[in-house]
């Protein structure tokens, strides 16, 4: 029943949370990640008003900028990345009331005096109670240093006010992830820190949770009595664009394997959590990965391929090879396709393959979970095509968001001959809109304190564990390791879907990739 002071229109529904008032500072104000992803959800997020009225984001970077030219920039960078989210002047003169900037040098210890004192000043005339979100999107070889540095400041002293954001890939390998905890574990509590990774906000991929645990029909077969395998595809069609420099020291099993698809594979993999907190499911996360080994890592070129895409031609326009664009070395042994074949040792899956796959300049973009389902025991009905086809589950996160099913139906006429037919769901058409960004939901969990989307220190290293023998494997120098050769790094033709090699991974069991 209402009480007095509730509105009675609002009985029953969910009331939203606003988030405390607070300064977001955001590292990298100057770069490509803020320009074409936080400032257009920061952005968002106060047009649907759900920043609190006291919310304050502040840029820094190492230019020379004012606070009115970091505005112009932030101004400039709406219109060319999100302009059909402007609206009317007014909402945007509000939201850059809230815009300052700080001129910093991530390791000189002046430049964070300089930002201290600013914050301290926007305390006083916004109401922001202290409260801090620092976010790092800065290149990753920064994240110690800048950590340290706001530890000496004293900026990450009082865990109930500060949060930090670092953006994946966290660390480089194995070693280099668990250096970086410890440095963040001696500044900052475990619950200050949210590591970052989009995919997990996005809606597909939070539908996973949704599509197993509220649905009784799934669950009791989404185990090794029905399912024989599962393919995750994460595919680009875009080459490395002005990311070489990056990109090149890292290649896809850094960029793209270790955090994206790990994330999709443990959604997909993990048992039902014991509440929807924050540390029921990234425990079972944790346990997925903890129990995730390479299907052969006394021969990895087994269960791992490596490849590097040649000349071919996107969307009818040629496109060069990966050692052929701008700032790569000519030499590059940088993979930019990886497939792999992953066993978990669970009751639940003991024996069931997952087969991972992502690469740049294939043919499509696009990214899905399907899950094969094992054929029927005995065939009573003739199909109309040379093999009956599995029954195949396909979560699609991108494009074309949606779910669909693949099953066999009775053609028309007297003859009884199957063929396989598709039920699909898609979200704009179930829901009438669009799916919100990924990083306008990250961001909120944030600031609102929920870290249920963000990964853990454990999870991180266990993710890492993973995928350690093919980097070994994959970067052993003649002699070294035990091995005197490593696995072939492979040519595929962009606009393809990657190297014969690949196929191969499937066909030495009697499997092949989904067509897409």
């Amino acid at each position: 029943m209402a009480t007095l002071t509730e509105n009675p229109l609002r009985v029953g529904l969910n009331q939203e949370r606003i988030p405390d008032p607070c300064i977001l500072v955001q590292f990298g104000a100057s770069g490509d990640l803020a320009a074409r992803k936080l400032i257009p959800a920061y952005y968002r997020l106060f047009v649907q008003r759900r920043l609190p009225p006291e919310f304050t984001l502040v840029g820094v970077a190492r230019r020379d900028w004012s606070h009115e030219v970091y505005r112009d920039k932030m101004r400039a960078a709406l219109e060319e990345f999100a302009p059909q989210d402007l609206g009317p002047e007014a909402f945007w003169q509000d939201f850059a009331s809230r815009l300052f900037y700080c001129r910093l040098d991530i390791g000189e210890a002046e430049g964070y005096l300089r930002l201290k004192q600013l914050l301290g000043q926007l305390d006083e005339e916004r109401g922001t109670r202290g409260n801090r979100v620092f976010y790092l999107a800065v290149a990753p070889d920064f994240y110690a240093q800048a950590i340290q540095q706001l530890g000496a400041a004293g900026m990450l002293a009082d865990p109930t006010k500060t949060r930090v954001v670092i953006e994946k890939p966290f660390g480089h390998d194995l070693t280099s992830a668990q250096e970086l905890n410890r440095i963040v574990q001696r500044l900052c509590q475990e619950e200050q820190v949210y590591r970052i990774d989009h995919y997990l906000g996005k809606e597909t991929v939070q539908n996973l949770l949704v599509f197993r645990f509220a649905n009784a029909i799934f669950e009791p077969l989404w185990n090794r009595n029905y399912i024989d395998h599962v393919q995750i595809t994460v595919a680009e069609t875009v080459g490395v664009e002005d990311r070489a420099g990056y990109y090149d020291a890292a290649g896809a099993l850094r960029d793209m394997v270790q955090n994206h698809l790990m994330q999709i594979y443990c959604l997909t993999a993990m048992e039902p959590p014991v509440s929807l907190r924050s540390d029921g499911v990234r425990n079972e996360k944790t346990k997925v990965l903890q129990a995730t080994r390479l299907a052969d890592t006394r021969n990895v070129a087994a269960a791992a391929v490596r490849a590097q895409y040649g000349p071919g031609w996107i969307g009818g326009k040629p496109v060069p090879g990966y050692r052929q664009e701008p700032n790569v070395n000519p030499n590059s042994q940088t993979p930019t396709y990886v497939a792999l074949k992953l066993e978990c040792d669970t009751w639940r899956w003991q024996g069931v393959p997952f087969y991972l796959r992502t690469g740049k300049r294939l043919a499509k973009k696009v990214s899905e979970v399907a899950i094969y389902f094992k054929q029927v025991p005995l065939s009573l009905f003739p199909s109309a095509a040379r093999e009956v086809s599995p029954n195949i589950l396909v979560l699609r996160i991108q494009p074309n968001e949606g779910i669909s099913l693949r099953f066999e139906a009775k053609m028309p006429g007297p003859e009884i001959r199957t063929r396989s037919v598709e039920m699909d769901f898609r979200y704009g058409t179930a829901f009438g809109s669009t799916t919100p960004d990924a990083y306008e939901r990250l961001l909120l969990d944030c600031l609102l304190g929920d870290p249920t989307l963000f990964t853990r220190a454990d999870e991180v290293e266990a993710a890492w564990r993973v995928v350690t023998p093919v980097l070994s494997a994959w970067e052993a120098q003649p002699g070294g390791n035990g091995s005197s050769v490593a696995p072939p790094l492979y040519t595929y033709e962009a606009g393809t879907w990657g190297p014969k090699a690949a196929e191969d991974l499937l066909a030495q069991s009697g499997r092949r990739w989904r067509r897409l």
